[in-house]
């Protein structure tokens, strides 16, 4: 007997004033917003690293995105457009590799890349002595740096233009340095020809002024002088009258203007870099002129004359075939929602 399938339906919730689009004062242009969705099912450790992506990318990005496994990528699509979402980030799970699909809506380009290695956040803090998180810390957007692509190779000027337009714009002469809280950064090795994708946390030390000093400034607490003779002793403490790290002159700048109670105006700050994760190792296997279609600008086992080798893709592709009979099999919902908290 034939079965008769309901018409998909999707929940678009109205756009609030907190979803309309924002205008990006350095460019003029509006101010890029991300989906991070999965492709199909993912296994545990890959949820928690789309988890993981969607607090990088904060906070233009819809970090309790409502997804269900029966979404089709024309449904994201749909509802991109009223909550002015202008990437995709898209994790995928083959039986040899996960993958993950950068793409600008609504046409393309879409790039596709094979995750050699990952660590999860909390993996990368839990290797740390002192991990550090602060309240604010995702408040504002990443700042993005790519090493490496200078190459002039034409799909990596492509990849420079695309991640460089994920996050926004900034203009080094009006941007508050308070603002400027963490980093991405994208290394290309052009032997191994990998990306090393990492994510860190800025923080700035004041040059010659001693650990506990800065933690007395910072905390506000009256420090306990009862064993001691003289108040120059808690500055000359061993143990603490010297920094335990050496200052880099190469890592100091000169600020502008005040940061915070310790870094002050016109004085000498250490730039400290502290990894918050997640970390990837990504190659770049395709770049396709549309979302997630049409002609192949660059293959990495091609020539990229705009077809497809029949052996190198052969395994992303069967994998999410198998994704699709298995859904069609399965479907028993009337609808679908896609829904932003």
């Amino acid at each position: 007997m034939a079965r008769f399938r309901n018409k998909k339906k999707v929940f678009v919730k109205p756009v609030s004033k907190k979803q309309q689009v924002t205008v990006d004062h350095v460019t003029g242009d509006k101010i890029p917003r991300s989906f991070v969705f999965s492709r199909y099912r993912l296994p545990g450790p890959l949820k928690q690293l789309q988890a993981d992506l969607r607090k990088l990318m904060l906070p233009y990005t819809a970090l309790k995105l409502k997804e269900n496994r029966r979404n089709k990528l024309k449904d994201f699509l749909n509802v991109a457009g009223p909550m002015g979402v202008t990437h995709f980030l898209m994790l995928s799970k083959t039986p040899t590799a996960p993958y993950l699909r950068v793409a600008r809506t609504p046409q393309g380009p879409t790039l596709t890349f094979k995750i050699q290695e990952y660590s999860l956040a909390v993996d990368v803090v839990r290797s740390q002595l002192r991990p550090r998180c602060p309240q604010d810390l995702f408040k504002n957007a990443p700042l993005i740096v790519l090493s490496g692509f200078g190459t002039g190779e034409q799909h990596l000027k492509l990849t420079t233009i695309l991640f460089q337009n994920i996050f926004p714009s900034i203009d080094v002469n009006t941007v508050k340095l308070s603002s400027c809280q963490r980093i991405v950064l994208l290394n290309y090795n052009k032997d191994t020809k990998l990306i090393d994708f990492r994510h860190y946390s800025i923080r700035l030390q004041p040059v010659g002024v001693s650990r506990r000093l800065r933690r007395f400034v910072q905390n506000h607490q009256v420090p306990d002088l009862r064993n001691l003779q003289d108040v120059s002793d808690f500055v000359t403490k061993a143990g603490y009258g010297s920094e335990s790290e050496a200052d880099d002159e190469a890592a100091t700048v000169t600020l502008a203007s005040d940061l915070g109670r310790v870094n002050r105006a016109s004085t000498k700050s250490a730039v400290k870099l502290q990894e918050i994760g997640p970390r990837m190792t990504l190659q770049l296997m395709k770049i396709e002129e549309g979302l997630c279609s049409g002609g192949v600008i660059f293959d990495e086992f091609g020539n990229g004359d705009g077809k497809k080798t029949k052996d190198n893709h052969e395994d992303m592709e069967n994998g999410e075939d198998e994704h699709d009979e298995e859904d069609e099999e399965n479907d028993e919902e009337d609808g679908e929602d896609i829904e932003e908290d």
